[in-house]
């Protein structure tokens, strides 16, 4: 079983990443590391990953799910507005495949259009909160939110509980 974790190149939340990462792992899920940049990447307190593989070659039907790290650079590098990989969570999407977003990286469902009437995670921010009113999204009082192939955490610090909810939407626990 595998899972995609996409990173921006810059200023994604370390903690969200590994944890997220050591967790699914433990499990015996493979979470591997993609960007849209095929060097390093440098979390927010320094840590460095290098994607295994670019975003560009991702197919949906490869994997069973991808989670959307956060971070500043999804704002830096509007990763929100970058149609190859909103084009690529939708695919993720209407392949059935879990589709999981952590804090800002929330705007990428909502601009990839997944959204409709869906519930996801109170936002960390008011723009985030913004973006999904604007595509439709439902927005719950929870931390954790999943609905159909939908995962949402607005609180980035219950990333441990997040992976271990996704865990269970596998059917690996």
């Amino acid at each position: 079983m595998r899972i995609v974790i996409l990173i921006p190149s810059a200023d994604f939340r370390d903690e969200t990443v590994s944890k997220s990462k050591l967790i699914l792992e433990k499990w015996g899920v493979e979470a591997i590391i993609s960007s849209y940049t095929s060097g390093s990447c440098s979390g927010i307190h320094g840590a460095v990953y290098t994607p295994r593989l670019h975003a560009s070659k991702l197919n949906s039907l490869d994997y069973e799910g991808i989670l959307l790290a956060d971070g500043t650079g999804i704002e830096t590098l509007k990763m929100y507005d970058y149609r190859p990989l909103l084009d690529t969570v939708r695919l993720f999407s209407l392949n059935s495949r879990l589709v999981a977003a952590v804090g800002n990286a929330m705007k990428i469902l909502a601009r990839a259009n997944i959204i409709l009437n869906v519930s996801v995670a109170r936002p960390p921010d008011d723009d985030t909160e913004r973006l999904v009113r604007l595509f439709k999204g439902r927005i719950s009082d929870s931390a954790i939110e999943s609905q159909g192939n939908i995962m949402t955490l607005g609180d980035s610090a219950k990333i441990e509980e997040f992976a271990k909810a996704m865990l269970d939407r596998l059917g690996v626990t």
